[in-house]
């Protein structure tokens, strides 16, 4: 795992920004070759710690309006029902995030649907029918104050 100094954190910070940036770029901004530049961006990929790229889109200018946080009880635990449980959550493309979660419920999720509409099918068509789920209760986003994927790396950085 490599260490996240100085460097890598600037690195990590300016990709969380543009994640489109050139190596050019990264190395002129941070003050260094291209080559190491490009050596330590491949080390904090292949260590796992920046998993992917990916371009940040307007949920409600593609017509998703509806946000909901979703939080299920389920009955049964067993391995074969959490697997066909989880298998579900991750193929379906309105869940946007699962978390297992302490507390009353066992699950809490991120819905996105078009409309109040198309939640109400969502959650009869996809919801109701997730294996031992005997509790959903919906919470829907009136107002989405802050909506952010980057993390904290001068939480995380040795410098």
């Amino acid at each position: 795992m490599p260490e996240i100094d100085g460097i890598n954190a600037q690195l990590l910070t300016l990709l969380q920004e543009d994640g489109r940036m050139t190596n050019a770029r990264l190395a002129e901004r941070i003050g260094m070759s291209e080559t190491p530049c490009w050596r330590r961006l491949k080390r904090l990929e292949e260590s796992g710690i920046i998993e992917g790229y990916q371009a940040n889109l307007n949920r409600r200018k593609l017509g998703l309006g509806v946000m909901a946080f979703v939080q299920l009880r389920c009955s049964e635990h067993d391995q074969a029902a959490t697997a066909e449980f989880q298998r579900i959550v991750e193929t379906t493309p309105n869940i946007l995030a699962c978390h297992n979660t302490t507390g009353a419920d066992d699950f809490l999720l991120i819905v996105v649907a078009k409309d109040l509409d198309d939640y109400s099918v969502f959650v009869d068509s996809t919801l109701r029918r997730l294996p031992g789920v005997t509790s959903i209760r919906s919470n829907l986003s009136l107002k989405e104050m802050k909506a952010s994927s980057k993390l904290p790396i001068s939480s995380v950085s040795g410098s």
